[in-house]
């Protein structure tokens, strides 16, 4: 067979213009005006994957992004790996903070700058090449391959429950692997087995029904804004603890050998901070910043609105304030519950001269994926081969809300294998992906299908799928 480092060096140049290609489409997910985008991202990947050499190529409409689905399913009684990813990308303000346009992809310093070029785009990417080294060169995988890429995962994934659901049968398989996940430092491959859940809300706070002259009425009337500030700076205690009642009853205490494993393998204070460039850490008394981010849930207040905000000043008392609040949750919390008892004490804390109310954008539970499953020693060793070293187990702090859909839908693990650093500045400005790291993703995510090929046991028959 035609060797795959071969292979990564003599196309490197065009799988690296390939990717500014698909970073190129601006597919913000979260804003309306950029639908048409997303859908022609969409149907771009489509196109790549009918190049590649997949089978049964389709661009599936749900109510609001598509879902791109492709498969090759001639690999006999042989395993069923589902490939999952998102060709979607965060928004990219403060626009004045790039140093180059985000969606105008450009290298430096061997780095691939442009909003989605690692999360998820190029992650994704790694894997797309990895079916193309085999299709290409022996016609055929060592497995059965489904690819199902996703345009909503920055907006919670509202549609792919429904539709994993509808087709559980189709989308049938035995492994699920995705890469959105960071590993530790380029020479530091890691592959997470836990993610902290999400429940996404809207916290606002009203006072008269339109905007009042402050010289008249201030004084005089409770301020929406400063209204909302006492109720979020009442949300921790002075140890850093959320101050919501109930909120922890649920939280794990992990063991002393579990914690040992995290201090020795993960990153350090030091580390997170530099990554961070943050001088000095914040949270919870008696956890070290990476438990705080991982194995301890977290309140974040995201955004913040409330009265004039162009230049100059403006003397009004304003009718209405917004917060966004992140909260990030570990097992075994219940997204539902934990929404419950935010409500609660919102009400307890809103002064009775102004009204509040809660939304709802998102809710995703947290995961735990067993480190003992046989594709995570095919993962082990891949990396192994694509990077030279083994990996370590991390935990992550954030959410990627189809994990668990996957489990309890399909009933199959998923393996996350990260190519991400952490200074690659996900859903930030100057976003990038360190292209090394890209070629050797394609390389452990071949070596993956081949030791995925022998290493997972299955009792599946491949068949066609018949989406709807």
């Amino acid at each position: 067979m035609f060797q795959h480092d071969l292979f990564v060096r003599n196309y490197s140049q065009r799988f690296v213009n390939e990717l500014k290609d698909f970073v190129r489409i601006p597919s913000v997910s979260s804003q309306p005006k950029h639908a048409p985008d997303v859908k022609r991202c969409a149907g771009w990947l489509a196109n790549h994957l009918r190049q590649i050499g997949l089978e049964n190529v389709r661009v599936i409409d749900t109510p609001r992004h598509p879902i791109v689905y492709a498969d090759w399913l001639h690999a006999a009684a042989g395993p069923t790996l589902l490939v999952y990813g998102h060709y979607d990308v965060q928004p990219v303000e403060p626009l004045d903070e790039w140093r180059t346009s985000p969606f105008e992809p450009t290298v430096r310093d061997q780095n691939l700058y442009g909003r989605g070029a690692c999360d998820d785009k190029g992650q994704l990417f790694a894997h797309v090449k990895a079916i193309e080294f085999y299709l290409r060169n022996s016609r055929r995988l060592p497995v059965n391959v489904k690819c199902l890429f996703e345009g909503e995962e920055e907006v919670g994934s509202p549609n792919l429950k429904p539709f994993i659901a509808r087709e559980r049968r189709a989308l049938g398989c035995d492994t699920v692997v995705m890469s959105d996940t960071r590993m530790l430092g380029s020479d530091r491959p890691a592959i997470t087995y836990a993610l902290r859940g999400a429940l996404s809300l809207e916290l606002e706070v009203k006072g008269a029904s339109g905007d009042l002259h402050s010289g008249n009425y201030g004084g005089a009337l409770h301020n929406p804004l400063q209204a909302l500030c006492g109720i979020i700076a009442r949300l921790h205690d002075s140890r850093g603890r959320i101050a919501v009642p109930g909120l922890y009853d649920r939280v794990r205490c992990w063991s002393r050998r579990e914690r040992g494993y995290m201090a020795h393998f993960g990153p350090s204070d030091k580390e997170i901070l530099r990554h961070a460039q943050a001088i000095r850490g914040w949270g919870e008394h008696g956890f070290t910043l990476y438990e705080r981010t991982t194995i301890r849930p977290a309140l974040n207040v995201t955004g913040i609105t409330g009265g004039h905000q162009g230049v100059g000043g403006k003397s009004i008392v304003p009718a209405r304030a917004v917060a966004k609040i992140d909260i990030r949750l570990v097992p075994d919390q219940e997204p539902a519950q934990i929404e419950q008892l935010f409500r609660e004490q919102v009400c307890r804390l809103t002064p009775v001269t102004v009204r509040s109310e809660v939304r709802t954008f998102f809710r995703t539970k947290p995961a735990l994926v067993n480190r003992e499953h046989p594709a995570m020693r095919a993962a082990l060793a891949a990396y192994r081969h694509g990077f030279g070293v083994a990996p370590v187990f991390v935990r992550s702090g954030g959410s990627i809300p189809v994990v668990n859909e996957f489990q309890e839908l399909l009933g199959a693990p998923t393996i996350l294998m990260g190519f991400a650093l952490p200074d690659d500045r996900i859903h930030a400005p100057n976003e990038k992906f360190h292209l090394p790291n890209f070629f050797k993703g394609i390389e452990t995510s071949i070596a993956f299908l081949r030791e995925i090929a022998q290493g997972v046991p299955t009792e599946r028959q491949p068949y066609t799928i018949e989406l709807r």
